[in-house]
């Protein structure tokens, strides 16, 4: 009599022990899969990491079943990482040492993948001889691309300074690196577990932070979006940067959807909605140095162009070394009355200052600009302004040596059409 209670007790007390458990597996199962399915125990024990989906970095880092930052750089750094380094060099002397200093001495393990047209400011990508590995230099000669009927229908060239053809030159800067990137991962039989896109105009800030590599998910800078995604970084594992960097490749893909008059940021979004990928804005601590005039202050639609000694971060927004006209209470103003969905960047915080960047750059902007990027990267400025033929030649002499693969015209006529200079 006395056994059969003790055992009856027994039971509800493991009961009482057991039902929550088991209601916290269903709970995390049913909202770990997409369809509110529930996954067999194994999978959820062992795949929890990779199915619970994380909307932020704050998420990320807090939940405890994933490392500290420190841990997660770690991690990184023992990964492969490749960064994909896409455009023309015009002001390559301010921002080439801000993405070695700020991405690639950060990450000294990612391979740079380099695709830039040759013209008279190719010879500052010589700069590019202190990265710390390089994977393929791709140089080449601008040629007009074809233009087809799917391109036609799916791409507009309004807001495109160069029209449809711009957007096509665009994407094929970016698809191509993707294609040296597939070439090396071939070549030596290994997949990367991250890629890096990010422009030659971009000026860095502060560091690339870990918390911005998230599993599944693509991450683009927030605001600047022009009705559909941010296009000027992106960060994500190896499959969700196929579908990011197809560019070219899934507009007939997108031409059946029937997806019409896209400019590059909405073309974006919807390669990615498409193709089911999920993506997060974050702020990034970038901006995209521009030669270009813009009224001021913008109109609801105009886009407004950051003082390069915001703190940032900036977010991809356009930027110049110049004295901030408009600050504090003023931002505010002129931020309010842009269309969010459009050139808005996040200015909260006191995070941006903004120029008046009607007229050309002003005067003495050297100046402005060695005084907020600090002394090293202002001795770089000065030393491509100082470059000579002969250095400029054993610089990219050094970079070929580094390189997996080159594929350029020969140095020499790479720096005697920067530098005006006759062969000696």
């Amino acid at each position: 009599m006395h056994v059969k209670r003790w055992v009856s007790d027994l039971d509800w007390r493991f009961l009482l022990l057991v039902l929550p458990l088991i209601s916290l597996v269903v709970f995390f199962s049913l909202s770990s899969s997409p369809d509110g399915s529930l996954p067999p125990l194994p999978s959820l024990i062992f795949n929890f990491n990779r199915t619970v989906p994380f909307n932020n970095s704050s998420d990320f880092l807090s939940n405890p079943t994933f490392p500290r930052r420190s841990e997660l750089k770690d991690q990184l750094v023992r990964s492969r990482i490749a960064v994909c380094l896409v455009g023309g060099a015009r002001r390559f002397e301010l921002t080439g040492p801000s993405i070695v200093e700020k991405i690639l001495k950060v990450y000294p393990n990612a391979d740079l993948f380099l695709h830039s047209p040759m013209d008279k400011n190719a010879f500052k990508l010589s700069l590019l001889k202190v990265a710390p590995r390089l994977a393929t230099v791709r140089i080449f000669e601008p040629k007009v691309l074809p233009e087809t009927v799917a391109e036609a229908r799916v791409l507009t060239a309004k807001n495109s300074p160069n029209g449809i053809q711009g957007l096509v030159q665009y994407f094929n800067l970016v698809e191509g690196c993707l294609s040296m990137i597939q070439t090396h991962q071939k070549r030596d039989n290994f997949i990367y577990d991250w890629i890096v896109r990010t422009r030659v105009d971009g000026y860095w800030n502060a560091p690339l932070s870990p918390e911005n590599f998230i599993p599944g998910q693509y991450v683009v800078p927030v605001g600047s979006s022009y009705g559909g995604l941010n296009d000027r970084l992106g960060i994500g594992d190896f499959n969700t940067s196929i579908a990011a960097l197809s560019r070219l490749s899934l507009i007939p893909e997108l031409d059946s959807a029937g997806f019409r008059q896209l400019n590059s940021e909405s073309a974006f979004k919807a390669q990615l909605v498409t193709r089911k990928v999920r993506y997060v804005r974050k702020r990034l601590p970038f901006c995209i140095v521009t030669d270009r005039r813009y009224e001021f202050p913008p109109a609801h639609l105009g886009v407004p162009v950051a003082a390069l000694a915001s703190p940032g971060p900036l977010s991809g927004a356009k930027c110049r070394p110049c004295k901030p006209v408009c600050q504090g209470p003023c931002v505010a103003d002129v931020m309010l009355s842009l269309d969010r969905g459009w050139s808005w960047t996040d200015w909260r915080n006191g995070t941006l200052q903004l120029c008046d960047a009607h007229l050309e750059w002003e005067n003495k902007w050297e100046k402005i600009f060695d005084g907020i990027a600090g002394k090293k990267l202002a001795a770089e400025r000065r030393r491509v302004k100082d470059l000579k033929f002969e250095e400029c030649v054993r610089d990219f002499g050094e970079m070929k040596g580094k390189a997996s693969a080159w594929e350029a015209p020969s140095v020499e006529d790479i720096c005697r059409l920067g530098l005006a200079m006759t062969q000696r």
